[in-house]
């Protein structure tokens, strides 16, 4: 986020019952996988809670992203025993310099690596890690980060850096295309193509042998939602935290469902809110059409 980025009101924010409502309604619709994102969602006080009472709701898949800064093994293991199934983390760079300069965190790569171990150790898993590949930035950590995932067990996944930063820099020379990356794994290692494990899932998946670690192999994906765009493939929706329903992650239309909880609404009707919001969802996200328009809500608003 940029230093002047401001949090919401607390008032803006659904309530704990509020989101529990929604993931209730959710799954009566029929979605099956639910991601708790953000943000950063252990910044949330009754983030144990929320964990909790959704686990409770019985999804096939209950996940949650992080930063990795604030995790304890205490907690992980009450969000393992409340339903949460997996993690998936954060790590830009493996080098601390880099890293300081894109996350702007007083984390380090260490304690993220610390926190995936912890997580293991916690029965959540499989683990997933995300970089978001930034030229001039992170380029040379590729093969390094790649070879982390076979010595720490998790699955790496590297991602085009898209047009949704809150300081609207982005622009194409910035952009490392799947291409490059795919080139600089195979610089450093053998790289075999996998199966996909649903037509949906955002990654091209990989295995990847490290030359420098013989017999050291992992998992690494590639996520190009701008040179290979999946949109037609694409099953996810997004609620944020305000209570926006936002079909696509680059949508520029907003279905705010709070006004509806907060009436006391019957299911029924906000079920139907939830319809025909997802009919809205767009054909593709047009970021290389020359009428893009890059969404005002940054990222770290809407949940990756």
């Amino acid at each position: 986020m940029e230093p002047d980025v401001r949090f919401f009101p607390r008032e803006q924010l659904l309530s704990v019952d509020e989101l529990v409502r929604l993931a209730t309604i959710s799954k009566s619709l029929g979605i099956q996988r639910l991601r708790l994102t953000g943000g950063e969602p252990t910044l949330r006080p009754e983030l144990d809670e929320i964990i909790e009472r959704i686990g409770e709701l019985g999804f096939g898949d209950l996940s949650m992203t992080t930063n990795g800064s604030l995790i304890e093994p205490a907690r992980l293991r009450l969000w393992k025993a409340a339903g949460l199934k997996r993690l998936t983390f954060s790590l830009d760079s493996a080098n601390e310099t880099a890293f300081a300069s894109m996350t702007r965190s007083r984390s380090t790569p260490s304690t993220v690596l610390q926190a995936i171990e912890e997580a293991h150790a916690a029965g959540l898993g499989p683990i997933k890690v995300n970089a978001v590949v930034i030229r001039d930035h992170n380029v040379d950590q590729i093969p390094l980060l790649a070879e982390l995932a076979a010595s720490h067990n998790f699955e790496m996944r590297f991602i085009e850096f898209m047009p949704l930063d809150s300081g609207h820099a982005w622009n194409a020379q910035l952009l490392v295309p799947a291409s490059e990356i795919l080139a600089a794994l195979q610089s450093a290692g053998d790289v075999t193509e996998l199966c996909r494990e649903r037509a949906s899932d955002t990654a091209e998946i990989y295995s990847f042998a490290s030359r420098r670690s013989p017999g050291s192999v992992g998992k690494v994906g590639i996520i190009a939602p701008v040179s290979r765009s999946f949109c037609g493939n694409c099953s996810r929706l997004r609620i944020t935290a305000d209570g926006k329903v936002r079909p696509c992650l680059f949508s520029l239309r907003e279905f705010d469902v709070r006004p509806l909880l907060r009436s006391n609404a019957e299911d029924a009707t906000i079920e139907q809110f939830m319809i025909d919001a997802t009919w809205t969802k767009q054909a593709g996200h047009g970021i290389s059409s020359p009428d893009f328009e890059q969404p005002a809500r940054p990222m770290s608003a809407i949940g990756g």
